[in-house]
C-alpha cells in the first residue's frame, strides 16, 4: 500500500514547469494486489480555444485507463461544466458520480508562440488539491505535455514515477512473411507519432536503448555483416560499435551507459563480452562449449542475467558483472529466454517455451516466485517501462499475419495492444524523457 502526504511538487519538462498551490491530503491506492480495482478519476475538458484542450484530456485519460490503476469516468455523466480551473469545484457534483480524484486544467498561447498548459489535481471527498502544474512548451508538443500530465497524476496518486513520458524503438516489419523487410522505428509509448530510423534494405534486430542519453545500440546486416551499431536520435549520427570476427548478438548498455555487453560467436560458440565505449576494449566474461546470449545488467550495474544452453536446453543464469559466481536460476518445466533485468532490481522478466506455448513471464532474482503474465502460441522480446510496473512484448499469430506489440503489467490482468502502422516485434522500452 502505498501512501503519502502530498506536500511536495513534481517539476518536469526541461525545467520549465513553475508550481501551482497544493493543499495537504492523503490518497492511498493499492498497486500491488494480483486484481486491482481502479481507481475512478474525472478528467475534464481542458479551456481552450478550438479543440486542443479536449485532444490533450484525451491523451491523458487513454494513459490512465491503459495503466489498469485508473477508470476514468465517461463524460456524458459529469454534473458540473468546469469554466474557471481556477476555483474549487463543486465536490458534490464529482462525488454523486463517484469520481474519487478530479482533473481540471486550461490551455492558453503565450505570446511567443508557446503553448501554457496547467492543471490540477482534486481529491473529491476530502475537497483538497493534490497537485497543480504549468508548462511551457511549442505546439507541436502538446502530445508531450499530455503525457507528463499523466506521468504527475500517476505519481501524485502512487507514491511511484509514471512512464508515459516515455519512447520506444522498435523493428518495424512490412512485406510478405517470406521476403519481410524489417527496420528501426521509434514511437510513443502509446504508439503515436512513429518515424522510420532506418531503411528497409538492411536486416536490422535487438534495438535497446541507453539508459543514461537519448541513443540506442542495434545489430544490423548491412552489407551482409553483422555489426553492432550506436545510434543517437537526436542527431542521426551513427557509428560501429566494433568489427568483431563471426556473429555478434543481443547487444545492451550498462546501466551508466559507458559499456555495452553483447554475445559474440566464435568457432560455434557463443560467449559474453563487454566493451568500453570510451577504450573500445572488450572483456570476456563467459568461456563455455555452450550458446551464452541475451546479457542484460542488474540496475545496479553489480550482476548480468544471460541465457545459456551449457545444461542441455536454454536456462537462465546469473553472474557478477566481472564474469565471477555464474549459476543458474530457472529451474521450471520448458525453456527460458530473453531475460530482462527489472529497473527496480526485484524481478527478471523472460520469455518460457513450454507446453507448446511462449509465455512471458517474471521471476525473482534468485530464481523464486515464478509467474506466467500471458501464453501465446508465439510471445517473445519483454522490456521493461522504466517504473518497472509495466512490461512490452511482441506477439505473433498462427496465421499468415505478422508480429504486434503488447503492453501488460506485472499483475496479469491489464493486457493491451500496442497500435503501429504495420508488423512490429522487438520493442526497447526508453528511460523518462528529460
Amino acid at each position: 500500500m502505498f501512501r503519502r502526504n502530498l506536500l511536495r511538487l513534481l517539476v518536469v519538462l526541461t525545467g520549465l514547469a513553475v508550481s501551482l498551490p497544493l493543499a495537504s491530503a492523503k490518497v492511498e491506492i493499492n498497486i500491488n494486489k494480483g486484481n486491482v480495482e481502479p481507481l475512478p478519476i474525472a478528467v475534464t475538458d481542458f479551456i481552450a480555444s478550438g479543440d486542443l484542450g479536449q485532444r490533450i484530456t484525451d491523451v491523458i485519460a487513454a494513459d490512465l485507463k491503459r495503466s489498469g490503476l485508473f477508470a476514468p469516468v465517461n463524460k456524458q455523466a459529469f454534473i458540473e461544466k468546469i469554466s474557471n480551473p481556477d476555483q474549487p469545484p463543486r465536490f458534490e457534483d464529482w462525488k454523486v458520480i463517484n469520481a474519487q480524484a478530479l482533473v481540471t486544467g486550461r490551455v492558453t498561447q503565450e505570446g511567443d508562440g508557446r503553448l501554457r498548459a496547467e492543471f490540477r489535481l482534486w481529491d473529491t471527498f476530502s475537497g483538497q488539491q493534490l497537485t497543480g502544474q504549468q508548462f511551457y512548451t511549442q505546439p507541436e508538443n502538446w502530445r508531450r505535455v499530455a503525457h507528463i500530465i499523466a506521468d504527475a497524476i500517476y505519481e501524485s496518486l502512487t507514491g511511484e514515477k509514471g512512464y508515459f513520458d516515455t519512447r520506444v524503438v522498435y523493428v518495424a516489419e512490412s512485406g510478405p512473411k517470406t521476403a519481410r523487410k524489417r527496420q528501426l522505428a521509434i514511437m510513443d509509448q502509446d504508439g503515436f507519432n512513429s518515424r522510420a530510423l532506418t531503411n528497409a534494405n538492411e536486416l536490422v534486430l535487438t534495438p535497446r536503448f541507453s539508459p543514461s542519453r537519448q541513443e540506442i545500440t542495434y545489430m544490423s546486416f548491412e552489407g551482409n555483416q553483422p555489426r553492432v551499431y550506436l545510434l543517437q536520435l537526436e542527431t542521426g549520427q551513427r557509428e560501429v560499435v566494433g568489427n568483431f570476427p563471426g556473429m555478434t548478438f543481443s547487444p545492451r548498455f550498462s546501466p551508466d551507459g559507458q559499456k555495452v555487453i553483447m554475445s559474440l560467436q566464435q568457432e560455434g560458440n557463443s560467449n559474453i563480452y563487454t566493451m568500453d565505449l570510451r577504450s573500445r576494449t572488450t572483456t570476456r566474461l563467459t568461456s563455455t562449449a555452450a550458446i551464452d546470449t541475451s546479457p542484460s545488467y542488474s540496475p545496479d550495474g553489480t550482476q548480468v542475467v544471460f541465457e545459456s544452453d551449457r545444461g542441455g536446453r536454454p536456462q537462465l543464469y546469473v553472474m557478477g558483472a566481472d564474469g565471477s559466481n555464474q549459476r543458474r536460476i530457472s529451474f521450471g518445466d520448458g525453456s527460458y529466454s530473453t531475460p530482462v533485468w527489472s529497473p527496480r532490481g526485484d524481478l527478471i522478466a523472460f520469455t518460457k517455451q513450454s507446453g507448446g506455448k511462449f509465455s512471458i513471464g517474471v521471476m525473482k532474482t534468485d530464481g523464486s516466485g515464478e509467474r506466467i503474465l500471458t501464453s501465446g502460441f508465439h510471445n517473445e522480446g519483454p522490456t521493461w517501462a522504466p517504473n518497472g510496473r509495466v512490461l512490452m512484448f511482441f506477439r505473433q499469430g498462427a496465421g499468415a499475419g505478422g508480429p504486434q506489440i503488447y503492453s501488460i503489467d506485472l499483475s496479469g490482468y491489464n493486457e493491451q495492444l500496442v497500435q503501429t502502422k504495420g508488423f512490429a516485434s522487438d520493442p526497447a522500452w526508453s528511460p523518462l524523457l528529460e
